[in-house]
């Protein structure tokens, strides 16, 4: 399981046909913006939006912020002068391209030769800019784990519910609620789980999609806390009234990242010869072990990229 990249908490969907929607996003505390060239823009709109991005990536006012532009699928005609245009242009300052509507690894291996092309021929360093393949259909999620492995370029896996529920004619018109007649259980847990599983079992991060009821931070706060309790990294934010939220959820509580630290610390004392060397040991009233030190790792590692700070420090006990 890798925590190499930076935190994607929160990913706030643009649309790349608004110059005023895209400033506004600069001062924002999302961890991922993502520029949009497909739903969010018409299809007459779509060279000018190209022209709008690679002129507002190449402009001062970004803060840490990953940038992001999600291109048109393979199937359209639109994709080619998508990444020619906007990587070509402003690759320097973009961080990854987000893929949608991928039915198996033959489109993201596309991708990745386009890329390394474009690169090449605008002296920009090759492999750099990342891959974010979103899984919006059944073959999709069927083919997830050659997805996942098709390129080194890979870095999450985003979940896109809305045309996902149309390709399997679930029966709901609310994206992010559950169908109506599904009363026990979650009708998503098949889908998320899958898509967990590829991302940790290969390395990556699992992203989930949007909830399409903005005004509604509460109900956006419980469809969040569902994918944040399986273990996913972040969730897309369609309205800057639902970035503070998904960062809260997706962050680990404090005093749950202050117990992680003090696994971390109590076992390695505990296992040093300092320490007696042994295997399992009490901290408190409850013992840890190599399994303790693993989820610990998880929830520390979240925590430093979230930038908690402790609040308490481990002492090993008095001899």
């Amino acid at each position: 399981m890798s925590f190499s990249f930076r935190p994607r908490r929160s990913v706030l969907a643009v649309p790349g046909s608004s110059r005023k929607m895209i400033d506004k996003a600069k001062g924002l505390p999302a961890d991922e913006i993502f520029l949009d060239l497909e739903d969010a823009v018409s299809p007459l709109a779509k060279e000018q939006a190209r022209s709008t991005i690679v002129e507002a990536l190449n402009e001062d006012g970004w803060g840490d912020q990953i940038k992001v532009v999600r291109v048109n699928d393979w199937t359209t005609d639109a994709t080619y002068l998508d990444v020619a245009t906007v990587v070509g242009g402003a690759g320097a300052n973009l961080d990854a391209i987000l893929l949608p509507k991928v039915p198996d690894a033959s489109h993201v291996k596309a991708l990745d030769l386009l890329l390394t092309q474009v690169e090449k021929a605008h002296g920009l360093e090759v492999g750099r800019i990342g891959i974010e393949p979103q899984i919006e259909n059944a073959i999709g999620l069927t083919n997830i784990n050659e997805i996942a492995t098709a390129s080194p370029r890979v870095q999450t896996l985003v979940f896109g519910p809305a045309d996902f529920m149309a390709s399997i004619n679930m029966r709901t018109l609310v994206v992010g609620e559950q169908p109506e007649g599904y009363d026990v259980g979650d009708a998503y847990h098949h889908i998320l789980m899958t898509i967990l599983m590829a991302a940790r079992a290969h390395g990556l991060q699992a992203i989930d999609g949007p909830y399409l009821q903005i005004r509604d931070v509460v109900a956006f706060r419980r469809s969040a806390q569902r994918t944040a309790a399986l273990g996913f990294d972040g969730k897309w934010v369609l309205h800057p009234s639902q970035i503070d939220a998904a960062n809260e959820v997706f962050s680990p509580r404090q005093e749950d990242y202050d117990k992680a630290e003090m696994i971390l610390d109590a076992y390695e004392w505990h296992t040093s010869a300092e320490g007696g060397a042994r295997g399992a040991a009490m901290l408190g009233d409850e013992m840890i072990d190599e399994a303790s030190r693993k989820m610990a790792l998880v929830i520390s590692a979240k925590g430093r990229a979230a930038g908690l700070q402790r609040t308490q420090k481990f002492e090993p006990p008095a001899s």
